[in-house]
């Protein structure tokens, strides 16, 4: 059975993620080191990981798996879940996929490294809502794909 994962401490979907998820009646799972306000339903469920460096990343990567959907920004923890044939969406609704992550982990650390040495500053693109627009028809794509894995 499907289960949706938020990597949900700086999320700006989880709104989208609710509306898709209880639309195809999957578990909606919000991982976060720190409690936060959700919406009460009886697919929505809270876990709250302890404080440290990858704890909500390391409890999303240990269980999510094939004909799962995963929302993250992390790129480390997108590669571990696309290793597990989850499926994985960027919150703005660009997928990774197992032939480009290894380009897409690449560019995070060079990145990371041009931020640490001065070269660049800013931290990307402000979110906007082309991105929500985008992010809510991918994981509605997305979903559906999963939901057939399942069934095959």
């Amino acid at each position: 059975m499907t289960v949706l994962y938020v990597d949900a401490d700086a999320c700006p979907v989880k709104d989208e993620c609710i509306r898709v998820g209880e639309r195809h009646k999957v578990q909606i799972i919000f991982v976060s080191n720190s409690w936060m306000r959700l919406p009460e339903g009886d697919l929505i469920k809270r876990v709250v990981v302890p404080e440290g460096p990858d704890e909500a990343d390391n409890w999303i990567a240990e269980r999510a798996g094939k004909s799962d959907v995963v929302i993250t920004a992390d790129v480390p923890l997108a590669s571990r879940c696309v290793n597990t044939g989850a499926l994985v969406l960027s919150p703005n609704g660009k997928p990774f996929r197992e032939e480009a992550i290894g380009m897409r982990l690449a560019m995070r650390d060079l990145n990371t490294h041009l931020r640490e040495i001065g070269e660049i500053r800013e931290s990307g693109p402000a979110f906007t809502k082309q991105d929500r627009s985008r992010f809510l028809n991918q994981l509605e794509t997305t979903m559906r794909a999963a939901k057939r894995q399942t069934s095959s």
